[in-house]
């Protein structure tokens, strides 16, 4: 005889969940530190000097690195798992695909963390290497960044599409007639 669920166990769906909520406010506390540290005089004066948050290298690490940390990490993949977790007690119908669930979150968690660390370690290196007057460094590493970044970036962007799909066809199973 199979055991009846109360109303406010977890389902193994729900703790599924879990990671998105650990993933979201890790990236927050990250983004927090990143925050305080780039407003200390001397990093605020390195990132000054070598660009931020207009341009040159100093714009990788503020505004992007800390803008994505944060609302990435922090807020997207919590609306993704208060989407994924609201949806189906909402409308009565279960989410699509659970596979795509977990697809979703590697392909977005890894893709922030390689975004971020993109943006980090170039930003550092470019900017060293102007600082240092070496242009010809600046733009050897920039022919670097590109690649990287944008293959992190799709893989980001992988895992929206993925939610967007999971999210759209659920909505279709809701609204069948």
């Amino acid at each position: 005889m199979q055991q009846q669920q109360s109303k406010n166990e977890p389902t193994p769906e729900d703790r599924n969940l879990v990671k998105f909520l650990l993933a979201s406010v890790s990236f927050l506390f990250i983004g927090t530190i990143h925050g305080v540290l780039q407003i200390q005089p001397p990093i605020r004066a390195w990132l000054d000097s070598i660009g931020s948050p207009y341009g040159g290298p100093g714009h990788m690490i503020d505004p992007l690195a800390h803008a994505h940390i944060n609302l990435i990490g922090g807020v997207v993949l919590l609306g993704m798992a208060v989407t994924y977790y609201l949806l189906p007690r909402i409308s009565g119908h279960a989410i699509f695909s659970q596979k795509l669930v977990n697809h979703t979150f590697w392909w977005t968690a890894l893709g922030i963390c390689g975004f971020y660390s993109t943006l980090m370690v170039f930003g550092i290196l470019e900017g060293t290497l102007l600082l240092q007057n070496d242009i010809t460094g600046v733009e050897e590493a920039h022919s670097y960044y590109t690649p990287i970044i944008a293959t992190v970036s799709t893989g980001m962007g992988i895992g929206f599409w993925v939610f967007f799909f999971n999210i759209f066809f659920t909505a279709k199973n809701i609204y069948k007639k």
